[in-house]
């Protein structure tokens, strides 16, 4: 069962979400960030979320600035505003008495929630899935277009059949995101989920996180996997690690 919401983005406009809720008691509370353009609805934030549900812990997701069902511009967001508004989604479901105890993050997501739980004195464990150590990777999502929007300030960026715009300061904001810092000094528990044959975020990605991170630190081969965790069962076995390595954080 999921629970439709809305709640405020931290520029303004309105961020639809969906609570997945457990059929009895919440073990815990959870947030998640999709990956860069998927929405709450992409498959991996869906079936991820839906299958922690089952697993009793209740599951926020919820599209980035004009994305899905969310109101606003996408070529306003940024991966800054990415991280504040997950750290704004936590504050929501706290508010609401559902306190968070983790985060959850998918591809460019994963690197948002990392920086994320610094925002968010609520949240004890992250974890990440097929995650960047740079925010700066999803560069090759549009780096034919880069030439263009380094002269005009902006260009049209087409994703499943929408076009977006997207903004110098996107790319200005990615380039100057540090996040080996945030992990080094993250303070809570880590657990980096990741590929070995992903072809989208190459796995050395995860070992730099794991590098830096400190303990408590995990790390889970989804062997099989691929970047999108399309295949049959993939986000439920993702999922289902998340559920066991954050139960002692839940509570």
């Amino acid at each position: 069962m999921a629970e439709k919401v809305r709640f405020a983005s931290t520029t303004g406009p309105l961020l639809a979400g969906l609570v997945d809720l457990p059929e009895g008691e919440a073990r815990g509370w959870a947030v998640l960030s999709h990956g860069f353009t998927l929405g709450k609805d992409s498959p991996a934030a869906s079936r991820i979320a839906k299958q922690l549900a089952r697993e009793g812990v209740g599951v926020l997701r919820f599209d980035n600035l004009g994305l899905g069902d969310s109101e606003g511009d996408w070529g306003d967001g940024s991966f800054s505003r990415k991280v504040a508004d997950t750290a704004r989604a936590v504050e929501f479901m706290n508010d609401a008495g559902r306190t968070v105890r983790l985060l959850v993050g998918h591809s460019f997501g994963g690197a948002a929630v990392i920086a994320a739980a610094h925002l968010s004195d609520s949240v004890r464990a992250v974890a990440s899935i097929g995650a960047p150590y740079e925010p700066k990777h999803v560069e090759h999502n549009y780096d034919a277009l880069l030439e263009r929007i380094e002269a005009e300030g902006e260009a049209p960026f087409l994703v499943g059949g929408k076009a977006l715009t997207l903004r110098r300061h996107f790319i200005d904001d990615v380039r100057g995101s540090d996040l080996r810092e945030r992990i080094r000094t993250l303070r809570r528990a880590l657990l980096v989920l990741h590929s070995p044959t992903d072809n989208t975020v190459g796995v050395r990605n995860a070992s730099q996180i794991f590098q830096a991170a400190r303990h408590p630190r995990s790390f889970v081969a989804l062997e099989g996997a691929d970047h999108l965790l399309t295949g049959k069962g993939q986000a439920a076995r993702a999922a289902r690690i998340i559920s066991a390595w954050a139960d002692p954080y839940l509570t």
